[in-house]
């Protein structure tokens, strides 16, 4: 694929794309109330309802939770469970998939020259309801049952941040998101642009390529050389991406390059060789233990000490070697 092409691939088309189906053309509400068990009057007329609170972020400000009442959240389990459990997702995202952890996440970019994290902005609310009814209509469902469906999964335009089908939902709506975003890793050398000017920079050599994964709004990329153009150019084309799906990126203080002479960090972890919990939390859970095993004050119990410690066995289970 010669550059203009993959140029072309890569900021061609916006929200609206592909085309959607015309709206009689897919599976009617009637299919899919016997897919997921429920009368289909029920399904014509049940209102989802939530209970909003808010629960403070670990770096500052809070986060709106809104939890679904017993009877949208098992409505929410049954679409999971019989719609969506096996619909593909783009293998960038790690976040909410079976078989994936922080680990994995953490793993694609261990041992790495440069360390780029990003944060998309509000990720589920912003998760809009017309990209999910889209998303409905594209997997075959007729545009009454995609609007059925939409109403059901979204809560005031967006992804209700506490409903068991919107961490799901939120990888498969964002596979082509994931898609460009790793193509632009793969194809670094290609695509550098000098941040100063924004103009195409001359190809680099093939260590400029760089890797991608993204857990929930966690976006991460790694790179083997310490490359500044590579790096400024991943975070221009970062942002056209992500706004051109809808979001916006926290620019200021959750964009961290994190080089080898720095802690570097994938949700949570370091990964500056292989991943494990910081040091500093190591130190305190080691003195939480002592103090646990003497009889003294510790500001742990033992069973959320267990927790931790099956955090550290799964860490270490899953950790790989970096790569060469």
């Amino acid at each position: 694929m010669g550059l203009l092409d993959f140029l072309k691939r890569l900021f061609g088309g916006g929200q609206g794309e592909p085309q959607l189906p015309p709206p009689d053309v897919g599976l009617e509400v009637g299919e899919l109330s016997r897919r997921l068990g429920v009368d289909i009057r029920v399904l014509e007329d049940f209102a989802p309802a939530y209970h909003e609170f808010s629960i403070p972020k670990r770096r500052g400000g809070t986060r709106v939770i809104a939890a679904p009442s017993d009877a949208t959240k098992d409505m929410h389990r049954r679409i999971l469970r019989r719609l969506l459990g096996r619909l593909r997702v783009h293998p960038a995202a790690t976040g909410f998939q079976r078989g994936a952890s922080i680990v994995t996440h953490a793993n694609a970019h261990a041992g790495r020259a440069v360390v780029l994290h990003m944060d998309i902005r509000e990720f589920f609310p912003s998760t809009s309801a017309k990209r999910v009814h889209a998303y409905f209509r594209r997997i075959g469902w007729n545009e009454h049952a995609a609007k059925v469906l939409t109403r059901i999964c979204t809560h005031e335009g967006g992804l209700p941040q506490g409903a068991p089908t919107s961490p799901r939902l939120s990888n498969l709506v964002n596979y082509r998101m994931d898609a460009r975003l790793s193509g632009l890793a793969r194809k670094l050398a290609l695509v550098r642009t000098n941040p100063k000017t924004l103009e195409p920079m001359p190809p680099s050599k093939p260590t400029a390529e760089a890797f991608y994964t993204r857990y929930a709004d966690d976006m991460t990329f790694s790179f083997a050389e310490d490359d500044r153009s590579a790096v400024q150019s991943v975070i221009f084309l970062a942002q056209k991406i992500v706004a051109d799906e809808g979001y916006r990126l926290h620019t200021k203080k959750k964009l961290r390059i994190m080089r080898r002479c720095d802690r570097q960090t994938a949700t949570g972890l370091v990964v500056n060789d292989r991943p494990r919990l910081p040091r500093d939390l190591r130190r305190r859970l080691r003195a939480v233990r002592h103090h646990l095993q003497t009889g003294r004050p510790a500001t742990l119990t033992e069973v959320q000490l267990a927790g931790w410690d099956s955090l550290i066995h799964m860490i270490d289970t899953q950790a790989q070697t970096p790569q060469p």
